[in-house]
């Protein structure tokens, strides 16, 4: 067996050359899905959302929302065709950090949380927050020429993005309320609205939420946390250099993980295991096939900016904002040290589905955020003991054991 030493000398090195491979690189010549197709690209992995969708009989539309600043967000709603009426009010789902609404169909239609819930026929809508490739727009700034595009965190997304998806949907289908499922980063964003605009949190009826992201005090994933703290302490030096954007779909490092990870022989031996060393090992729970498609799509892209406030996360034990030091704190927060979220804010029935083998968003954390909410409906652990961050979005096991509890509380705060 390979020494401790050994095996954190490889993840530390491969997470250097995944920076690099993002650092240096510029985007690619796109490479035709055509080709893709006769190099053995899994078909699933070359479809857009609504491409893949149709591809297993769901219809699905494409909206555009803009947020106060600017930004230009897409949003997909999407149901089964075989609903003859859909639920009341309706349901946005929410990716994490660095995915896109494409995470939510990875694992097919068997268990992608966006085919399941449009199974139930509730009136889904899904979501992508700005900076991934289907929000890598704005109203007067170019992603690919201004660097201000870039400068945004969680922070940004749960000021703006969050209510701007929230009101859109409101207005489009003329309901008072609707219901709101977010997953890590879709799901600590939803707090900082609550904390930051009053009276959005009672836009929702109940908040349910997967493995939520607010402090990550306790994140057992070292090169997760070695990633994002070393992007923290070199924010000011890659923008010297004009990096602002990160693990951009169609990078080098996105277009290498999706060509490896297409070969069925060796997926599940090199992407699984990769995957499960930043997260954590669940042998069995994302199938082979999943792995194939997942790389296609993700990672779908972030700020610099963003991943330097995750790393910031894990070297403090309050939620707070971005800490930019005492004296631009001083000028921007009025204080030397960033304001806490008020957690007290999150009003909305609260409900909590984690796992205890998560190594990203640590189950201490998750108890810690639930002790500091004022009407937490249930918390409740998974009852697979291995169950981690990212089988949410791709596990197979997902209609099995997340989803009941999911259509139990959307039930709940539904109408037929």
């Amino acid at each position: 067996m390979a020494s401790k030493t050994n095996v954190m000398f490889n993840i530390l090195f491969v997470s250097v050359a995944v920076i690099l491979g993002n650092v240096l690189r510029s985007r690619l010549i796109p490479i035709s899905n055509e080709f893709k197709r006769s190099l053995g690209y899994p078909e699933d992995s070359l479809l857009n959302f609504t491409e893949l969708s149709q591809h297993y009989g769901y219809a699905s539309e494409e909206h555009t929302v803009v947020t106060e600043d600017g930004y230009v967000l897409t949003i997909f709603r999407i149901n089964r065709r075989k609903c003859s009426k859909l639920r009341r009010p309706p349901v946005i789902l929410m990716h994490g950090l660095l995915q896109s609404s494409d995470a939510w169909l990875d694992a097919g239609p068997d268990a992608g949380l966006a085919y399941l819930i449009s199974d139930a026929c509730y009136d889904l809508w899904v979501g992508n927050q700005r900076g991934n490739y289907y929000s890598r727009r704005h109203v007067r700034l170019d992603p690919d020429r201004d660097s201000e595009f870039w400068k945004f965190s969680a922070d940004e997304i749960g000021l703006y993005d969050i209510p701007a998806t929230i009101d859109y949907v409101l207005k489009y289908t003329r309901e008072a309320k609707l219901n709101y499922i977010g997953y890590s980063q879709g799901a600590g964003t939803y707090l900082i609205m609550c904390s930051e605009r009053p009276g959005y949190c009672d836009k929702a009826s109940v908040l349910i939420t997967l493995a939520p992201a607010a402090r990550q005090t306790y994140t057992k994933s070292l090169p997760y946390r070695f990633l994002t703290q070393v992007i923290s302490q070199t924010e000011d030096a890659l923008a010297t250099t004009g990096v602002y954007e990160i693990f951009a779909k169609g990078s080098l490092s996105q277009e290498f993980l999706a060509f490896l990870c297409k070969f069925s022989a060796i997926s599940e031996a090199i992407c699984g295991t990769g995957e499960s060393l930043f997260d954590s090992f669940h042998p069995g729970s994302i199938t082979n096939e999943t792995l194939r498609v997942i790389f296609g799509h993700f990672p779908a892209g972030t700020s610099v900016h963003n991943m330097a406030r995750y790393g910031q996360s894990m070297q403090t034990k309050r939620f707070q904002k971005f800490d930019y030091g005492k004296e631009r704190n001083m000028k921007i927060y009025g204080e030397e040290q960033p304001p806490s979220y008020n957690l007290s804010a999150v009003t909305v029935p609260f409900v909590a589905l984690y796992g205890n083998n998560d190594h990203l968003v640590d189950p201490k954390d998750v108890s810690w955020l639930i002790s500091r909410l004022p009407n937490v409906l249930e918390a409740k652990v998974v009852s697979d003991p291995l169950w981690n961050h990212l089988d949410v979005t791709y596990s197979h096991y997902t209609k099995d054991l997340i989803f009941p509890k999911i259509n139990e509380y959307l039930l709940k705060y539904s109408q037929s």
